[in-house]
């Protein structure tokens, strides 16, 4: 089953919440998204994260600052598209390495997934009013996790590995617990932002060779095909706008709707079959709108023969995304083995 990547395989990845708002952070594409519910996926909006808050470790929310973790230090800022009133400053020993942090009604919360531990501090530099506890067996396997906008909410959420019902977030009062906990499925809009999204909505990342002509020869002699053949090259803008079709990029973005949109086809193609993609690079091939194209063919058939000229292409689910420059010409009726595996 295709699959969110977790937080610790995804370097600057993030969820994080602060002022009434969701943030996923996105380093790889080089920007974040603000929304106020990640479960109706309501005003969503991206942004440009800046060069200095790019790739850390862990981002951690709060009421009035983002602290991003990067090694045994922590940044704190008010802005992440502007780095503003940026503080550097390290974390106490026992607050080091741990698996995820996030804040909640006034405690950082650090929590050891292998130990079935999490730490609570009111200051990660100094440790003070610090407590370690059992974390509940329940809360252990979270990709993500996050405190609320704002520390006069209560409790916590984490993101859990994708099942029958899809991606969805828990949401309860203590990590020590498993009392009413509350479950949420994630909007397609923000799945979509998240690594390894567009195999949940779209369907996971597919390579396949498709027959755009057979050639035969049916006299006694050998001949020679000397044709133009015509083959479509580039992306399915289509398919590709309906990824961004519910975001508001913002004028301070550095990257447009399409581009973004391109960006994450990308890398989702690039992505594991653990998590729906295809280890495929595409960073050779034409990402511009697709378009027909004529190449010229050159080769010779012996009597009887019959040849089979397909094209690659990788698609999402069951539609074409990218259809390739890659020709090849084989006798067999059975398409090549492609370099992208489902």
């Amino acid at each position: 089953m295709s699959s969110i990547i977790p937080r610790s395989k995804a370097k600057g990845t993030d969820i994080c919440a602060i002022n009434k708002y969701y943030y996923i952070i996105r380093s790889d594409l080089g920007c974040y998204m603000q929304t106020s519910d990640l479960n109706k996926g309501a005003d969503i909006s991206v942004f440009s994260l800046h060069p200095a808050c790019q790739n850390g470790d862990h981002y951690i929310g709060g009421d009035s600052y983002f602290n991003i973790i990067n090694g045994n230090s922590c940044r704190r800022v008010t802005n992440l598209t502007t780095d503003s009133d940026a503080v550097v400053y390290s974390l106490h020993p026992k607050c080091q390495g741990g698996d995820h942090y996030f804040a909640a009604h006034g405690y950082f919360y650090i929590i050891f997934q292998g130990k079935g531990t999490y730490r609570r501090t009111t200051n990660m530099t100094k440790d003070s009013d610090a407590e370690e506890l059992k974390l509940h067996p329940n809360h252990r396997d979270g990709l993500y996790y996050w405190g609320p906008p704002s520390s006069k909410q209560t409790g916590f959420s984490f993101l859990k590995p994708a099942s029958e019902w899809g991606v969805e977030f828990y949401h309860g009062p203590d990590l020590g617990t498993d009392e009413r906990t509350a479950v949420y499925s994630v909007h397609p809009d923000v799945l979509n932002f998240l690594p390894g999204g567009l195999s949940v909505t779209k369907g996971p990342a597919i390579g396949m060779w498709e027959n755009i002509k057979t050639i035969t020869n049916d006299s006694t002699t050998p001949v020679t095909w000397q044709k133009k053949i015509t083959k479509k090259v580039g992306y399915n803008k289509e398919k590709m706008a309906q990824i961004t079709h519910n975001w508001k990029i913002e004028t301070s973005a550095s990257i447009e709707s399409a581009e973004l949109a391109k960006l994450i086809a990308k890398l989702q193609f690039s992505f594991s079959a653990e998590y729906g993609g295809s280890r495929v690079s595409t960073e050779n091939e034409s990402w511009k709108e697709a378009t027909e194209e004529e190449e010229q063919l050159t080769f010779g058939l012996k009597p009887n023969e019959r040849l089979y000229l397909w094209q690659h292409k990788l698609c999402l689910g069951q539609e074409p995304v990218l259809f390739c420059c890659d020709l090849k010409i084989t006798n067999e009726p059975n398409p090549p083995t492609s370099p992208a595996q489902p």
